[in-house]
């Protein structure tokens, strides 16, 4: 065996070889090979699977839930309190640390299954040749140099040169985003051309939607095109989302700024305030716990599975719970068109017919018979003497698919999808496919083939029959000598019809034309033999129609500041016509793969920035422009259905499948899937994302003054040289039953007002913004002055536990209060719908309520937690504090915004 056939032949450009160079290269020939060569070949490229990759066990998973700063310091406090003998302390403490690892366990949700759904694309059956004898063999088996054969309704095992094609049409959406199945043959194409136009292959995956083939395998496995895909998948390292990298940031902050302060506050208590070291300790220890937010993460959690639960009310399924958010941080969206954009569903949009070259107009969506045939915006019911009635007949006869229409109303195409459009289009001008084909009937056919680019049929009728015939454009108008019109036959305009095909393939629309000829055979001539003299009928403009809902939400999605991209491999005048009508900022260049290809990465970040629309593009590509937008600083969003689409899924900071039409390996590799399908679905998205995003920054800004608070009285004490106003294990008790009856409240927080209104905040926007420290700051003071003040005037007079026991009550009234305060961040809370709250905020006001109740009456919870009951006047001047504090800071918040013109 030759070196060629040594190493893997991805490095081979096979669809630029003619059949007989390939078959040497691959050391092969037309009867196939030996079962012996094929076994010979299988021991040294492998199986044509694709590989396994490894994934995380479950103690893997479980141990990477306490790799984080602020639970290693929570640990550590335990182990402290356990040495000191505090076991209610260290029971509390471990509690906490425990049910925030099972809540990130379950976050993670399930390991990626990128690779196992493109593995499922593959067939398990092909049919080869061995020894010159076709045998049917599982598709794994097959190695390059392989012969295999192919017909209608199969799915191609492995990459093909094909050497032999009749009629062949490949559905390759889910590989080259085409709209519409390729057209195939057997000669080579230029080294330069796109995947999607390399008219010689069949790649892995795809679907035969007609006609029949033989090819000879080329690639398998992972050497194969969409093996490629699934190898790029396993490589690609996964972006940390803004939060998470905002959480990690302010954790290591926060840590270090802990452990400082403790170190120096605890050599100040032994040596300048002579508290024995086992105190000084048990003091650090309530430090630390007071100014660690330990049900933070928790109620983030929450936070995020209640923005999964309203996303999934409005269509979109959220694959893993930290993409909620970063939907609200998404900048540009990078989206396909076919199936994302559009309906994925061709309709004749234009029809050009009679001597004048009449234009008429064409309404409806889908394949349904809803819809008008207008001229000039009026709508007319064609005659049968008009031209456009034996065009559109022509349609329906030189046509082998079929409509269905499901329980629900739901129309289909069962065939080729532009042929499906013209049977709606006959629909539409009245005519009966049925009656038409039984009165018509066909008597001989010619299917489409790529070097005739054209299909005829034989149709009989009566004592006459005629040739229809329908193709691309300029052969089927070679082939006409006249053309039609209300009084027969007319002189051909040749350079009119060239010039109407052309301003139709401006406007992005797919061209065919259709012509007719009596016949006085039987059978139809052969190809070459089917001569001239055809009677030119018109031409029918086709395009894959944006949804209606898109243009709305380009519209939205312009207004909150974020940029729509276009990529996706149809051609570049079918891209840009359907941007034109969605209303997207084209008027940059449409830049093609060939293009992408020739700019190295500075110059790629540069013509991103100026270009909305990417045409014939491959994986790579959409990849590399997914990563040039990431390293000018852009938030990506990454919309797609194919298998194409996965790498840049996976990649992008948050990848966006298509549910009802996108395929299983796009689903996997996207932390998002679109129910419904619908590109307006994602605006709605991003709005609850950002709603999601400001009830997180609502629950810190509320959570984070109750820790400062509490550990500014801790530290207040230490300096002083007085008893602690609070123990640690109150600490813990005021953060966990508040952050659960109370700060839960704010995850179920509606929208504000604004919140489409304003632009994405940056990759690398703070968590606490100046704005929010100065907040936390202020209401940190404010909490731990009325705090001191209590515990000073009651220590002496009601003794120790009474005292310690008001300033716990204190702290979570003040945070009854402030919640009101924090509800709108960018907005007044003191007006009728602030002070109304939610059914959230009063069932967690009642049960916080209820909870300090037990706290400071029952005997239980006295003796453990060392509270004791209070009196009705100092209950009542807490409430009087609470209210005053509410009232301070939204007066601070007036005059920072309206005075001093400090907005976020």
């Amino acid at each position: 065996m030759s070196a060629s056939a040594h190493r893997p032949f991805d490095d081979q450009l096979w669809y630029t070889l003619p059949v007989e160079s390939a078959f040497g290269q691959l050391e092969t020939g037309p009867e196939g090979l030996s079962d012996e060569e094929a076994a010979a070949r299988r021991a040294r490229f492998g199986a044509n699977v694709l590989p396994d990759v490894p994934r995380p066990g479950a103690l893997q998973r479980l141990f990477r839930q306490f790799n984080n700063l602020l639970i290693w310091v929570l640990i550590g406090s335990a182990g402290a309190t356990a040495i000191l003998g505090h076991w209610t302390d260290t029971i509390v403490i471990l509690a906490v640390v425990i049910v925030n690892a099972a809540i990130g366990y379950w976050q993670e949700g399930k390991a990626e299954e990128a690779l196992e759904a493109v593995r499922a694309m593959l067939p398990l059956q092909a049919l080869a040749l061995r020894d010159g004898k076709a045998q049917g063999r599982p598709a794994g088996e097959l190695v390059p140099g392989d012969i295999v054969l192919l017909a209608a309704g199969d799915r191609v095992p492995a990459d093909l040169r094909l050497i032999e094609a009749r009629g062949l049409r490949v559905e390759e959406a889910a590989l080259t985003g085409e709209s519409v199945p390729a057209t195939k043959q057997t000669d080579p194409v230029d080294r330069d051309t796109p995947l999607g136009d390399r008219t010689s292959m069949a790649y892995s995956g795809t679907l035969i939607a007609a006609g029949r083939c033989t090819g000879v395998v080329v690639a398998t496995g992972k050497q194969a095109q969409v093996g490629r895909i699934g190898t790029a998948l396993a490589s690609i390292e996964k972006t940390q989302t803004p939060l998470l990298r905002q959480i990690n940031r302010f954790a290591q902050i926060l840590t270090v700024i802990i452990l400082s302060f403790c170190s120096v506050f605890f050599a100040f208590a032994v040596l300048m305030r002579d508290y024995a070291p086992e105190y000084a300790l048990l003091a650090m220890v309530g430090m630390a716990v007071s100014a660690i937010p330990e049900g933070l993460p928790a109620v983030i959690t929450i936070t995020l599975a209640t923005g999964v639960r309203r996303m999934a009310a409005r269509n979109a399924v959220i694959r893993r719970l930290p993409a909620v958010e970063t939907l609200g941080a998404v900048s540009v969206i990078c989206t396909d068109k076919t199936g994302t954009l559009t309906q994925n569903e061709m309709v004749v949009r234009n029809l050009v017919a009679g001597p004048d070259l009449e234009t008429l107009d064409v309404t409806g969506e889908g394949y349904g018979p809803v819809g008008d045939i207008s001229v000039a915006n009026a709508a007319i019911s064609l005659k049968p003497d008009h031209p456009a009635f034996e065009m559109i007949r022509a349609g329906l006869l030189c046509n082998d698919a079929e409509l269905n229409c499901s329980a629900e109303q739901t129309w289909s195409v069962a065939g080729d999808p532009m042929e499906g459009a013209l049977l709606a289009l006959a629909a539409k001008a009245g005519f009966d496919t049925a009656l038409e084909r039984q009165h018509h009937r066909r008597i001989d056919e010619m299917p489409f083939e790529a070097e005739n680019r054209f299909m005829a049929t034989l149709n009989q009728s009566d004592d006459v029959a005629f040739i229809y015939l329908k193709g691309a454009p300029h052969v089927v108008l070679a082939m006409c000598s006249h053309q039609a019109g209300q009084e027969g036959r007319h002189p051909l305009d040749i350079s009119a019809w060239n010039a109407a095909f052309d301003a139709m393939a401006q406007r992005g629309r797919r061209v065919l034309a259709f012509a007719r000829k009596e016949w006085s055979g039987d059978t139809l001539p052969d190809s070459p033999d089917m001569g001239a003299g055809f009677n030119l009928l018109g031409a029918a403009g086709f395009i894959d129609p944006p949804r209606p809902e898109a243009v709305s939400a380009m519209r939205q999605c312009r207004r909150a500041g974020i940029t729509v991209k276009m990529i996706t491999g149809d051609h570049a005048l079918t891209a840009k016509a359907i941007a034109d009508q969605l209303g997207m900022a084209s008027d940059g260049k449409v830049l093609s793969g060939s293009d992408i290809d020739g700019f190295d990465d500075n110059e790629l970040r540069a013509a991103v920035k100026s270009s909305s629309v990417f045409a014939r593009t491959a994986p790579i590509h959409k990849l590399r422009l997914v990563q040039a937008l990431q390293a000018d600083g852009e938030t990506v969003a990454m919309t797609g259905d194919g298998v194409n689409d996965a790498p840049a899924l996976k990649r992008a900071d948050v990848g966006i499948a298509m549910g009802i039409k996108g395929t299983q390996a796009a689903k996997e590799a996207a932390e998002v899937v679109l129910a419904d399908d619908n590109f307006a679905t994602i605006a709605s998205a991003v709005r609850e994302g950002r709603t999601v995003y400001d009830n997180i920054r609502k629950v810190i800004a509320w959570n984070l003054p109750t820790n400062g608070g509490e550990a500014l009285i801790i530290m207040s004490a230490i300096l002083l040289g007085l008893s602690l106003p609070i123990t640690p294990v109150q600490i813990l008790w005021i953060n966990l039953v508040t952050a659960v009856a109370l700060g839960l409240t704010l995850a179920f927080e509606p929208p504000e007002p604004t919140v489409m209104d304003r632009p994405p905040r940056g990759r690398r926007a703070s968590l606490l913004d100046t704005e929010m420290v100065w907040r936390v700051g202020l209401v940190s003071v404010l909490m731990a002055a009325v705090v001191f003040w209590l515990f000073l005037s009651t220590a002496e007079t009601e003794g120790l536990p009474y005292a310690q026991t008001l300033s716990v009550n204190a702290i979570v009234v003040m945070e009854i209060f402030y919640l009101f305060s924090v509800r709108y961040l960018h907005l007044a809370s003191l007006t009728l719908s602030g002070l109304a709250g939610t059914p959230a905020i009063w069932i967690g006001m009642v049960l916080t309520v209820l909870a300090q109740l037990a706290f400071t009456y029952t005997p239980f919870l006295n003796a453990t937690l060392g509270s004791a009951p209070i009196s009705l006047e100092h209950g009542a001047l807490i409430i009087l504090f609470g209210t005053a504090l509410l009232f301070i800071l939204e007066c601070e918040k007036w005059l920072r915004r309206r005075v001093l013109g400090w907005k976020r």
